[in-house]
């Protein structure tokens, strides 16, 4: 039904441990997004908050050019290409090329054709020159009004980006939002731009945490009310404790400035991509056996 294998992935996502985490797989039947619920419902695990660890190489890169600006995302096998001046180079090209050229989705950059060569063509030859898969991963371009400003902030250099719109405020609030946006990742703006699924998904978590306390229906439902208030104000940027100043929201924070927020993205690098573990002895005996 499920491999051991797969409790150790279940341990890795949440930080339960393993006899829990078997416990879960067996009671789902082997599916690992049900025994991750399975295991927040018994208050075992905070897996909401560990799901979307970082599972690739490479950069994030913000440009911002007059009225647009762009954020984009380019995945490496390993951090020591990322690092790699003609993979950073190359991001570079990537994020003025979609700036200059008002390309705004991913497929539009593929196909760019530069000087009688595509960027897919150009990313192709990249990847078999340095000898490891590069991957251009996501890009958002993103134009702003005259009465607006962008905020944009690189953590960890460029492991994590955000960019966010402000309108009627200055350029350092949108700045110290999106570093907020950077430390705190918020999922939305508002709770109103929380996806109904979402809502509906930590509701059922919420109740059955609930009932396992023991708590009758009626006095659960009113309990999922107040948690559910709670998880907005984790989740949604304007409710967040601003950052640099507890006292406040980062909604007021912003309105305090004679602002409001427009927009914002956030990119982790390599967030919900599932990465190979590579055991390096393993690695090293099977060229040795190869050669033999």
């Amino acid at each position: 039904m499920f491999k051991a294998s797969d409790v150790k992935e279940l341990r890795d996502k949440t930080g339960a441990g393993m006899l829990d985490c078997k416990k879960a797989l067996e009671a789902c039947n082997g599916n690992m997004s049900e025994a991750v619920d399975w295991l927040r419902e018994k208050g075992i695990s905070k897996a909401a908050k560990k799901e979307s660890r970082v599972a690739a190489e490479g950069l994030c890169k913000i440009e911002v050019k007059d009225n647009k600006a762009v954020i984009l995302e380019v995945n490496s096998e390993t951090d020591f290409v990322a690092k790699n001046e003609e993979f950073t180079n190359f991001v570079d090209y990537l994020a003025t090329t979609i700036i200059n050229n008002n390309l705004k989705t991913r497929e539009d950059v593929l196909s760019f054709d530069d000087n009688g060569e595509t960027v897919e063509s150009k990313l192709v030859s990249l990847t078999a020159k340095i000898g490891e898969k590069i991957s251009f991963r996501r890009c958002e371009l993103v134009e702003k009004e005259e009465n607006q400003v962008f905020g944009s902030y690189l953590h960890m250099g460029g492991k994590i980006g955000a960019l966010v719109v402000l309108e009627n405020t200055k350029e350092e609030v949108a700045k110290d939002v999106a570093m907020h946006i950077a430390a705190m990742a918020p999922v939305c703006v508002t709770r109103e731009n929380v996806p109904v699924d979402l809502v509906e998904h930590e509701s059922k978590v919420i109740k059955e945490q609930v009932m396992n306390e023991g708590k009758p229906a009626d006095i659960a439902e009113k309990m999922v009310v107040g948690r559910l208030n709670k998880f907005y104000k984790e989740i949604c940027l304007e409710e967040q404790e601003f950052i640099k100043d507890s006292s406040v929201t980062v909604g007021n924070y912003v309105k305090n400035n004679g602002g409001s927020i427009v927009l914002m993205i956030r990119y982790a690098v390599g967030e919900g991509i599932e990465k190979k573990e590579e055991n390096f002895a393993d690695e090293v005996m099977s060229q040795i056996n190869a050669t033999k």
